[in-house]
């Protein structure tokens, strides 16, 4: 009876010498992948990149190496207002108010708001710093769908996933010391989740990332912004912030228009 050494080489002759090399070098990339992941976010102290669905947002401070390569203009709204859930109110001049945390679900309650006074609302005024990317795409493509514009004003702040919605207006109007900003998705997992579970993160982080950039690419082309604006938020790590200048704002036509 063959040895199962001798079982192994005979296996192996059955493959061509090229597929052979081939197929153990991509086995040890990808081995080498998951390791250096999950040592990185152990060292770092981030959190594994999951779904992009649960992303949470980020408000750093200021780091003087982001791309941004200055500060961001001023935030006149105090942060504990913008932490919390997303409130929305209309106001005066039939602009709806969108102010706080875009949460797992917010786009639902968007959505209540604008058919309960859609016959009022002419622009959507955005002061968030983001969160939930899907619930960001989905406010989007409302207000696109209703025609209404949407604006950031002097001293309010629009980042992480705010410009995708921003980008969803008819009209785009953006105050030129707005702070719209973006940065890399990422999303949070239980600090006590076992190592399996970390791998499992691992392994479906590339297709999800993957998955939500090719969303992301095709939302913004249909609403007319140049792609350079996700590849900032690509290159930009997720504890900090790329800032958009006034001329970045129309170059790129995040907006269509600066306010006065």
């Amino acid at each position: 009876m063959p040895t199962v050494t001798r079982r192994i080489v005979d296996w192996a002759a059955a493959f061509e010498d090229g597929a052979i090399i081939r197929a153990a070098f991509f086995g040890l990339l990808s081995a080498t992948a998951v390791i250096l992941y999950l040592d990185y976010t152990e060292l770092s102290g981030q959190q594994p990149l999951a779904l992009p669905s649960e992303l949470a947002p980020i408000l750093p401070a200021f780091d003087p190496s982001s791309p941004g390569g200055a500060p961001g203009p001023d935030i006149s709204t105090p942060m504990d207002v913008l932490r919390q859930p997303l409130e929305i109110k209309l106001g005066s001049g039939g602009a709806l108010t969108v102010t706080g945390t875009i949460m797992p679900g917010s786009a639902a309650g968007f959505a209540e708001q604008v058919a309960a006074f859609a016959e009022y609302i002419k622009t959507v005024a955005l002061d968030s710093p983001g969160g939930s990317v899907a619930d960001a795409l989905e406010m989007g493509r409302l207000i696109r769908e209703k025609g209404f514009a949407t604006s950031v004003a002097a001293g309010a702040l629009c980042a992480s996933s705010c410009p995708l919605v921003f980008a969803g207006g008819s009209e785009r109007v953006a105050s030129p010391t707005a702070a719209i900003a973006v940065h890399q998705i990422y999303a949070a997992t239980p600090a006590d989740s076992t190592l399996a579970s970390r791998l499992a993160a691992a392994g479906s982080a590339m297709s999800d990332a993957q998955s939500m950039t090719a969303e992301i690419s095709r939302y913004l082309l249909d609403m007319g912004v140049d792609g350079e604006v996700w590849l900032r938020a690509l290159e930009t790590p997720p504890d900090r912030l790329s800032y958009f200048s006034p001329a970045d704002l129309t170059r790129l036509k995040l907006a269509t228009r600066l306010s006065e």
